[in-house]
């Protein structure tokens, strides 16, 4: 999704919020993600205004008060955290565990492969089809990239044949490159 995503060329307008609309992209973060309900004013304090970064794809990003990235999404997909952000909040995402020979592939972008989930050193964490999970590497500590499964884990299990989970945010992409909005 951010493979050519470029900063100065992708963006096509930034919009602030008002009040009530903030609200409502709050209830849905906490409903998308419970555990998250604890923290959701460190990512977005009430107080802060934050806006809307509107780019080309149909893709939108979530600017926090301090000008930085905290989620995205795709057309009217869910919303998605960016690496950044679950990294300082590494626990309210499902996590699949790819084995080591599949993360160059993953940091160019990728999508997982059933293969890859299944294999010995690959752990995968029981999710439905269409969750927003954080892509973890064996031997690694932080999260490669954030993705969609394409299938549920019983069905990669079963299947074990094309993509698992679509890549939709990996290291070093132009979401992880781009600097905050003031």
């Amino acid at each position: 999704m951010f493979k050519k995503f470029d900063e100065k060329e992708s963006v096509s307008g930034v919009q602030q919020l008002k009040s009530s609309v903030q609200k409502g992209i709050r209830a849905k973060l906490i409903e998308q993600f419970p555990t998250i309900e604890n923290h959701i004013d460190l990512v977005l304090p009430k107080k802060d205004a934050f806006r809307i970064v509107k780019c080309h794809d149909h893709i939108e990003l979530l600017i926090n008060g301090a000008g930085e990235q905290v989620f995205f999404r795709h057309r009217d997909g869910p919303w998605m955290p960016t690496l950044k952000l679950f990294h300082r909040f590494p626990f309210f995402l499902p996590m699949e565990q790819v084995d080591k020979g599949a993360i160059r592939f993953v940091l160019s972008g990728a999508n997982i492969m059933c293969p890859g989930l299944t294999s010995p050193g690959a752990c995968m964490t029981k999710v439905d089809k269409g969750t927003v999970v954080a892509i973890m590497a064996e031997g690694k500590q932080h999260a490669l990239a954030i993705g969609l499964t394409a299938l549920s884990t019983e069905d990669i299990a079963k299947v074990n044949k094309g993509v698992g989970v679509e890549n939709c945010h990996y290291l070093n992409d132009g979401l992880w490159q781009m600097k905050p909005i003031k």
